[in-house]
């Protein structure tokens, strides 16, 4: 299971068998905003969510992006894993 960045619905996804967990971005010049994650119920209690988050975070951190996390889940996940915070802009 790899997360992929899918640039034309503005999303990272994570798919599961054949469900897909998301999360929707707004990109700007340097900075990327969280503003939804959503993981499907069939998958829900896996952690699929986490994997998401570390996947797609860890792309933000190979394109030089910093988080704007308005996504409560993603904020969420930045607080419990310090070696992102760095990623936070401003």
């Amino acid at each position: 299971m790899e997360v992929q960045d899918n640039p034309e619905k503005h999303q990272f996804e994570l798919i599961v068998d054949g469900h897909t967990a998301l999360a929707a971005y707004r990109l700007k010049p340097g900075v990327i905003t969280f503003i939804h994650t959503e993981v499907p119920k069939e998958l829900g209690g896996r952690g699929i969510g986490g994997q998401l988050a570390k996947g797609a975070l860890d792309q933000v951190r190979e394109r030089g992006l910093k988080v704007v996390p308005i996504c409560p889940f993603i904020k969420a996940y930045i607080e419990k894993h310090p070696e992102y915070q760095d990623l936070l802009a401003g």
